[in-house]
């Protein structure tokens, strides 16, 4: 038997019977597990394609306890990190490498039967990536959460020397920020609806923060740019930073929205044609993301002593969702003990 966390209503921690290895799997046991946005948010109803009840967990790193007898890719000792969905591997968008955008996508620790936070759980092994021996478990925590920005960045074309705009700064956010400025954006502007988020993204970089709120947002962000932005990260996805982006982009930018909308929002259609602007959604990440992440990870451009700002046991995970949701902390972990 094990401990897990459960989102049947509220937070719980129940016992469970350890899962058994399945072919192609591996068994881990977990040593830290993040809270993400995606976890809060479907906890209170505001995700549109996860709902409890569910075991949370995908930011996740673990040992390898056992692997099944098909398994090469990693063996039993190793600490890994998990790239959490979980593709069919045979429709056309897998076979084109876009496992990501699999046609019967399933994800580990968002609707699928198992979740990260959890004392051990099994994944297919093809979803592993072995951890570098230079990144500490916190630091390997934010594997996950950089590729996020990785993939949005490169979907966007990349950004090096060009204006970039910020909109909404909690994790994934400033991550976008961190990875942006690491990139070689010329100038990199942010929008938060807090004055404590916006002195954070100060901080964290940026060379100026505007308020959401303000009527004239989308006009500060583009004086503050000294012109149109080149690309828009929309780490929020609401019709409020979705028509702020538009403006904010207008003529010829890029709008990547990585934000998980929590609804349907409209767009100035006949704005978007005769401005040529481009909207771009981004959807979790690649290995190549992942790989890439490590490397910034391992250059200090993103610290777990910045973004990891509680790790809680396991037995505490409704506090460690409290947490999350206070907006005194940026990335809570948990860990088994």
């Amino acid at each position: 038997m094990m401990r897990v966390v459960v989102l049947p209503d509220g937070v719980r921690v129940v016992e469970a019977k350890t899962p058994d290895l399945g072919p192609g799997e591996a068994q881990l046991r977990m040593v830290v597990a993040g809270v993400c946005g995606s976890d809060t948010h479907a906890l209170r109803g505001r995700h549109p394609n996860v709902h409890p009840p569910y075991a949370p967990g995908h930011e996740v790193v673990g040992v390898v306890t056992a692997v099944a007898p098909d398994v090469t890719a990693v063996r039993a000792g190793q600490r890994v990190t998990v790239e959490p969905d979980l593709p069919c591997w045979e429709c056309k968008q897998c076979v084109a490498g876009r496992q990501n955008l699999c046609e019967q996508l399933g994800f580990f620790g968002c609707g699928s039967e198992q979740g990260g936070m959890a004392e051990a759980f099994t994944i297919n092994a093809r979803r592993l990536h072995v951890v570098p021996d230079e990144l500490d478990d916190p630091t390997a925590a934010l594997i996950e959460p950089v590729s996020t920005p990785v993939h949005a960045i490169r979907l966007a074309g990349g950004v090096r020397d060009r204006a970039v705009a910020v909109l909404g700064v909690g994790t994934i956010g400033l991550l976008t920020l961190k990875v942006a400025r690491a990139q070689g954006a010329r100038r990199i502007v942010v929008t938060a609806r807090s004055a404590r988020s916006r002195a954070r993204a100060l901080a964290f970089g940026a060379d100026a923060a505007v308020d959401a709120t303000a009527p004239d947002a989308a006009d500060q962000v583009r004086a503050e740019l000294g012109e149109s932005a080149d690309v828009v990260f929309d780490c929020v996805a609401e019709q409020s930073t979705v028509t702020q982006a538009l403006a904010i982009a207008d003529k010829g930018g890029t709008v990547v929205v990585v934000g998980v909308p929590a609804g349907d929002v409209t767009v100035p259609l006949a704005l978007l044609q005769d401005s040529q602007l481009r909207i771009q959604g981004s959807a979790t990440y690649l290995p190549e993301d992942y790989a890439d992440a490590m490397v910034l990870l391992r250059d200090g451009v993103v610290t777990a002593a910045d973004f990891v700002t509680a790790i809680r046991p396991l037995n505490e995970a409704a506090a460690a969702f409290a947490d999350a949701e206070s907006g005194d902390h940026i990335k809570v972990l948990l860990a088994p003990r």
